[in-house]
């Protein structure tokens, strides 16, 4: 089609060529009425020329404003016109068809990403740079209970603090929320991504109730922990019952002769020792619960992590000379500083420390002490060892109060430290290294 307007075109400029140069020729020779129908023939190019060069680029500007506008409703004639004309109108038409055609499928695919976004149970905000909502879905309007979303500062109506927190909320942060209702409080997880589009930054926050999964692990947490409790009483219940049990029905013997009664005597004080020993273990075992549930809240201030770590080294230093363990320090700024309670934080890395010099073998052994700051205002200390792995049976366990593997350990080191670190805003976690160290970190 474009070939044969480009033909056309052709055509008449050929013959403007060929008439200008037949007016000039016949000018040249005097032969004034031949050079005034040369010269006609030339006004009348001209103005064909001219005139459908005008009409071409007024179809395709109307067409070109058409789509601007959003306005697919026009057509172009396709009859009673020139053969070029016709021509050209298909193939605006043509083109209006296929960005036709385009945008339907644009509109569909609209339609089924909203479908989408409207049927999934997590919420899902989209915010742009001055904090106006430009989407929102059913499930983020029921967790945050407004009826209505269209900008972040209507978040104050549920907590004052929600809407800063919300515009202030980065890529890497996972935060949690609890948001009251008629019925319960619920907890809700926040993350965040951007993407940057032609008008901007945009921000896509997810909203997810994780209410049923913290019971879950609540749940699962007390069942351990009463399973736990549950064997360390009984184990020291049982022989108390059986050597009373014993000793209760040699007393109920009415007829007992002498030796009888000697051998009863001795019974009854090594049962007495017996019992003395597992009451003891007993009232152990529960002065280690009270140490358990009574940490004090944290006095917060700023320390220097550096001399904490050298502190604690230094009181473990006859335990690392005995074992040989090569203990190494990494710090990219050693005036790094955490804000904590001093005495807490020393008890969680002298348990850390502790426990990674029990598991490093004999004169082989390596511990490695990292500390930095992970963002603008958190910091974090690694404490790694290449000792032996905790068994994969053994790990779940390991922050449970009272679990222990050690022969004489309260199993309340890790819960404890765990538990301060909670107190301070932070984490305590267990990690394993590709090359098979044992880490645990602390972050605050």
């Amino acid at each position: 089609m474009f070939k044969s307007i480009q033909y056309r075109l052709t055509i008449y400029i050929c013959l403007l060529i060929v008439s200008v140069a037949a007016t000039t020729a016949f000018a040249m020779q005097s032969r004034p009425m031949e050079s005034l129908i040369s010269g006609i023939i030339v006004l009348i190019a001209l103005y064909n020329l001219w005139k459908h060069n005008k009409r071409y680029n007024q179809n395709i500007l109307f067409l070109l404003n058409a789509l601007e506008n959003g306005d697919y409703s026009f057509h172009f004639s396709e009859t009673n016109l020139s053969r070029r004309e016709k021509e050209l109108n298909l193939m605006l038409n043509r083109i209006k068809d296929i960005l036709t055609n385009a945008r339907k499928a644009v509109i569909e695919n609209e339609k089924f990403l909203s479908l989408i976004v409207e049927s999934v149970s997590t919420g899902i905000i989209i915010v742009d740079e001055k904090s106006h909502v430009q989407t929102v879905n059913r499930a983020a309007l029921d967790l945050l209970g407004l009826p209505v979303f269209t900008h972040l500062n209507q978040l104050s109506v549920i907590n004052e603090s929600f809407p800063l927190l919300f515009k202030g909320i980065m890529p890497e942060d996972n935060l949690q929320i609890s948001i009251p209702n008629e019925k319960e409080e619920i907890q809700i997880s926040l993350r965040m991504s951007e993407i940057n589009l032609k008008e901007g930054k945009v921000k896509i926050i997810t909203l997810n109730n994780i209410g049923s999964e913290l019971e879950t692990k609540e749940i699962e947490s007390w069942v351990r922990l009463i399973r736990v409790m549950t064997h360390e009483i009984m184990n020291s219940i049982a022989p108390i019952t059986s050597l009373s049990e014993t000793l209760l029905s040699f007393y109920k013997k009415t007829d007992m002769d002498r030796d009888e009664a000697i051998s009863l005597r001795n019974n009854t004080i090594e049962a007495f020792e017996t019992i003395h020993s597992t009451a003891r273990g007993l009232l152990s075992f529960v002065e280690s619960y009270r140490k358990f549930t009574s940490v004090p809240k944290p006095k917060i201030e700023p320390l220097l992590i550096r001399p904490l770590i050298d502190k604690v080294i230094h009181l473990e230093s006859q335990v690392i000379e005995q074992n040989q363990v090569n203990v190494q320090i990494q710090a990219v700024d050693n005036t790094t500083t955490i804000q904590a309670d001093e005495k807490l934080i020393f008890q969680v890395l002298i348990n850390i420390i502790k426990n990674a010099l029990e598991a490093i073998p004999l004169h082989d052994g390596n511990l490695i002490i990292r500390y930095g700051k992970q963002m603008p205002d958190k910091v974090f200390i690694e404490v790694c060892n290449n000792g032996q792995p905790i068994p994969a049976d053994v790990l779940p366990n390991i922050f449970i109060p009272f679990f222990t593997t050690k022969e004489n350990g309260s199993g309340i080191g890790l819960s404890v430290s765990r538990y301060i670190m909670r107190l301070h805003g932070g984490k305590l976690i267990h990690t394993t290294s590709p090359e098979g160290w044992t880490i645990f970190k602390m972050s605050c």
